[in-house]
């Protein structure tokens, strides 16, 4: 029985391959997944392209023929040394429990059962059956966020021979730390535009990812903040011409709102400063969008942020009953958010 923390996963491998044969790796970033798989894949040195050594299986083979993964695990390699079988996209399928629980209570030899998985609930299904298996180890994987993505930053930016300042790191970092390949990529990308360069400036980051959705999305959500129309009509058509849907802007408002719904009521309750309250958000909000929450804040009342929600969360279920109409309603929602918040920063000046 194992289970390791998120950030332990390089130190364990670095000592060689794991003792358990069943190994789970699962969490809701899909790119990182997929890339501690591949660095478990490296380490049991089988050549993954021989049919002969090892052996790719999906979840929808495995739920209708549990007995399948059961064989190929048990298998003896014609040429002798381990084995390795994969399982991808495997869930809580009443199949694949089944087979897994077969070879939890009866490891396989000389074979390594490498299981991928979605983001799965603690304490219950495939979760609960590794990790209370004597056989199994159990590998989160979370989205990137503070030292991991510093460390991801400084792994490539070093590779690259390039040093980034302070303000374009805390700019990259803002931008990335979704999905593990994803945020790798985009650091490469800027690594490769600035060869010939010792140090990355945050005109880097923009010039590279200025355009890329994350930094649109938060001009959006920073407009409807501000009340600024035309700015909000400007960045929603940026987002939909790099093909990301509006939809991006709408979730990252409700939270955003959420958020100003907490810092409000330390304002009214607790009977805080505005400017305190956002600074003691720290490095969660980037410094170039905290004069807009400043003044969204100071002009936003715990009533009206609350109708505020309400309207999002409308919002986003009628995108979920018309698909077809998603960007269309996420736009709307969005300039109405917009106009009411240039209302609520008139009223706080009257």
């Amino acid at each position: 029985m194992a289970q390791i923390k998120a950030h332990e996963f390089e130190r364990l491998i670095a000592k060689g391959l794991p003792p358990q044969p069943i190994v789970l790796i699962y969490g809701p970033d899909r790119g990182l997944v997929a890339e501690r798989a591949a660095n478990l894949v490296a380490v049991t040195k089988v050549d993954a392209d021989d049919p002969f050594s090892a052996i790719r299986l999906d979840a929808g083979t495995v739920n209708s023929d549990p007995g399948r993964l059961v064989d190929e695990a048990r298998a003896i390699g014609l040429f002798g040394g381990l084995r390795l079988v994969r399982l991808l996209g495997a869930g809580n399928d009443r199949g694949v429990l089944e087979a897994v629980a077969e070879l939890a209570n009866n490891p396989p030899d000389d074979c390594l059962v490498l299981i991928e998985a979605g983001d799965l609930k603690k304490g219950t299904g495939l979760r609960k059956l590794v990790e209370e298996a004597k056989a199994g180890l159990a590998v989160p994987c979370y989205a990137d966020e503070g030292r991991s993505v510093n460390e991801l930053i400084d792994s490539e930016m070093s590779s690259a021979g390039l040093r980034l300042t302070s303000a374009a790191r805390e700019l990259l970092a803002s931008l990335i730390g979704g999905d593990r390949l994803a945020s790798r990529g985009e650091i490469q990308k800027l690594a490769l535009y600035a060869q010939g360069k010792d140090v990355v400036q945050e005109e880097d980051v923009m010039a590279v990812i200025g355009d890329a959705s994350a930094l649109s999305v938060d001009a959006a959500v920073d407009a409807v903040l501000l009340g600024d129309v035309e700015g909000l009509d400007l960045s929603l058509r940026r987002i939909m011409a790099s093909k990301t849907s509006v939809f991006l802007a709408l979730q990252s408002c409700l939270r955003q709102f959420q958020a100003l719904e907490t810092m409000r009521a330390s304002v009214e309750q607790d009977g805080k400063q505005v400017g305190n309250v956002v600074a003691e958000q720290g490095r969660r909000v980037h410094f170039r969008r905290k004069p807009a929450l400043e003044k969204a804040l100071a002009a936003w009342r715990m009533d009206a942020l609350g109708q505020a929600l309400v309207h999002l969360q409308a919002a986003i279920l009628e995108t979920r009953r018309r698909p077809a109409l998603e960007d269309a309603i996420a736009r709307q929602a969005l300039l109405a958010l917009a106009v009411r918040s240039a209302r609520a920063a008139r009223s706080q000046r009257a």
